[in-house]
Order: structure tokens, then sequence, then C-alpha cells
């Protein structure tokens, strides 16, 4: 379901609530008198077995055997940023196309050998290692629709300090209180963070997890202290249609029309999810477990933090992450259930 944003906009209801939990801080506002006067359907679940994604076929299956071994050549990866510092980037996945293990790098030769090697793996996982398969690119942090009004909706363009960057999804904790959910990289941790028109105050940044802040594997934060909502803007970059956050829940290799939506490219779909267990090291350290994926208009700088979702024909959202990074044709996301564990909250449906 598409709803005009704007063209239903009523007055704007302020009241508070006391924060709890996820760092206590200020009084927020409460997430009632939304814009789209549509009814809060809260945390509600629906029956999983109706997701779009959810009967995808990998066209390779990922044995154990490989996953062992993309898991000790991702130890090493990690262990080689850990030690040299990210001057190089590195994506790592089981590729469900081809069957094979990729190494996206940046990285000279022999560094890429070393990781890549056959050293200390076991007979039937050095024959999987020496088919990796290796493709010479940069992976970059996607930094940067444009002029969002309370409740704010996932997919609008947010910024702070100089940097550009695109919200998620909503989730709540506990006690009822709303965030929004956007990339690490984006801002700092008390960071007050405006829209990207720069005529609203979007909210106050907490809870950021960034390898190389405060060494988590994660690139994830909170917004939080204003009103959020449980859509996420589609179409263009300008537009303001929208629809509904109906579930949240885990990426399905092989299926292929995940959509992602952020400031820059807006609303794009016929991504395919190659891989929900690979690894992203750039600028800001090794991020994993993370979603890898490819195909039809990728994420571009500004897009980080952004949805990225699975959705049905009658245009309700199933989200299953949000965007972090890219380069080279393939794209990178942080798991919803990453977020939901790390933060212990609930998405809030539309």
């Amino acid at each position: 379901m598409l709803v005009t944003k704007r063209g239903l906009l009523g007055a704007v209801v302020a009241a508070t609530v006391v924060f709890a939990g996820l760092g206590a801080g200020a009084a927020q506002a409460a997430p009632d008198g939304d814009k789209d006067k549509g009814g809060d359907r809260g945390t509600a679940r629906v029956d999983a077995s109706l997701a779009p994604d959810r009967l995808a076929k990998p066209k390779a299956a990922e044995s154990a055997t490989t996953a062992a071994t993309l898991a000790a050549i991702q130890k090493r990866i990690a262990g080689y940023v850990a030690k040299n510092g990210t001057k190089y980037t590195f994506g790592s996945y089981f590729d469900a196309g081809t069957g094979r293990i990729v190494v996206e790098t940046d990285a000279p030769d022999a560094v890429v050998s070393s990781l890549t090697s056959t050293s200390g793996l076991t007979a039937a996982q050095a024959q999987v290692a020496v088919s990796t398969q290796v493709r010479p690119t940069t992976i970059d942090d996607a930094w940067h629709r444009r002029d969002d009004i309370p409740n704010y909706y996932g997919g609008g363009g947010i910024q702070s300090g100089g940097g550009l960057c695109s919200s998620g999804y909503t989730v709540q904790n506990g006690a009822g209180t709303r965030f929004m959910v956007t990339a690490g990289h984006c801002f700092a941790n008390g960071a007050t963070v405006l829209t990207e028109s720069g005529n609203n105050t979007y909210g106050t940044v907490s809870n950021r997890r960034l390898p190389t802040v405060t060494g988590h594997a994660q690139d994830m934060e909170l917004i939080g202290g204003q009103g959020y909502w449980g859509r996420v803007f589609t179409g263009g970059v300008t537009s303001t249609t929208s629809g509904p956050v109906v579930a949240a829940g885990t990426a399905f290799v092989g299926y292929t029309d995940y959509c992602t939506s952020g400031r820059t490219t807006g609303e794009n779909c016929g991504h395919t999810a190659t891989s929900i267990s690979g690894q992203v090291c750039t600028a800001t350290g090794c991020k994993s477990p993370v979603i890898v994926y490819n195909g039809g208009t990728l994420p571009q700088g500004g897009d980080s933090g952004g949805a990225f979702y699975a959705k049905d024909t009658s245009g309700n959202i199933w989200i299953r992450g949000h965007h972090i990074a890219g380069g080279g044709g393939t794209s990178y996301a942080t798991p919803w259930l990453e977020t939901q564990a790390a933060y212990g909250v609930s998405i809030v449906l539309g």
C-alpha cells in the first residue's frame, strides 16, 4: 500500500514518555499523532510463511566444509585488518550463484595470497580455498528522501556535522520507546541529527556500534528523541509515498527481488542476496555477519543506513536489514537479526 505522506498530514501531537532501557537519557517524544493517521499496528506479528523471499532456492548450497573454509579466511582477514589497519578493503562471502568463495579487495596480490592460502586448512578445506575467486575492487562505506517531517520514515535523508546518510527502519524497546536505526559509521554518539533539508531535528544518536569505535563487528546506531513510524519511503528521491512495515526477519540467499531505500538513489529493487554470512572490511573496520547482495541499481554514497527489505505484491515491507557498504557491483547490509539481538528491540509496524 502506498501512502502520500504530506497529502494526509494532520496536526502532529507532541507528547512525552520517559525513556527506559538502552542507556536511559532524556525524555522522548511519544509516537502518536502520525501524519498519516493510519492507526498504529504496533509490533503485532504476521505469518512468516507469507514472506515473499522465503521460498528462494539458491543455485548452490554452502557445505559445512565451505562454511569452515570461509570462516577461516574471514578470520585471517579480520586479523590482518586489526594488525595493519584499514588501508585495504575486503568483502568475503560464499556466492550461491557460482558455488565459490569470493574475496573482493583492493589489497595487493601478496596480501591476498597469504589470506587465502591453504596453510593450516584440512585437505577438504584446501580444495575449497584454491578455487576462491578474487575480484579487485575498492569497497567504501556508503555515506550521504530529503526533507522529512515527524513522525519519521525509513529511507529518508539525514545529516549531522557534514555527514549525510539515510534512515533505516523504526524499532522500539521494552518500554515502548521508539528509535530509528541507521548505520554506525554515520554519526557519533550524542550527535544531533537533522533532516537532510535542515528544517527539522531528527533526534540524538545513541548506542553506536562500530569496529573502530566500540570494537563490535557491527555497523549500527540508534537515533531517538522524536517521533518515528513503521513505514519506509518508496519511489524516487523526492517521493512522498511509502509502504508499511509488516514484519522483520532473516534474508534468504537466492532471493532475487530485494529492495533498498535511501536518499541518493531512492527505492530500487531487483537485488539478489548471495550470502547472509559475509564479512566486509572498510575504513571503519571489519563487520560480520553481513548480507551480501548484487544486481539492479545498487545504493550509492549517502544511502548508508537505508532499509534493505523484501516487498510483496501489496506493497508491504518485510525488513531484512540496513545498507552499510558497497563497491565493484557488490553491496553489504547489516542483518535485522543482528540489530534485534544487539539492542533487544522489536520492529515497529506501519
